[in-house]
């Protein structure tokens, strides 16, 4: 069994930074090997990508989170955090970790996000 589990989310004013984490336990012995990811989604709104890093090579991001966000993976520990800045409101939403492999594919429950004044 293997369980994600998000924390960091909560209510911060646009222009503030948030610090997301998540943490893998289980048989998580196979992670080193295993793509790491966050996903958002906002309510009435298909889940999206905010940022993933893999194996090798560099973080992708998507287009909203490059400049702003940071995601960086702790392979010893199985960890995984997003460094959130410059938050706006379209920022609002439940951010989920995501481990995926070839075959295997973890989903952490989430953590809401909301950027309001």
């Amino acid at each position: 069994q293997v369980q994600l589990v998000e924390s960091g989310g909560g209510l911060v004013q646009p222009g503030g930074s948030l610090r997301l984490s998540c943490v893998a336990s289980g048989s998580t012995s196979n992670f080193a090997g295993m793509g790491w990811a966050w996903y958002r989604q906002a309510p009435e709104k298909e889940r999206e990508l905010v940022a993933r890093i893999g194996i090798t090579g560099p973080p992708l991001y998507n287009h909203f989170a490059k400049g702003r966000f940071t995601i960086s993976r702790d392979t010893a520990n199985s960890t995984l955090d997003l460094q959130m800045n410059n938050l706006r409101p379209d920022d609002s939403a439940v951010y989920y970790c995501n481990v995926y492999g070839r075959v295997d594919d973890y989903w952490g429950q989430g953590t809401q996000v909301t950027v309001s004044s």
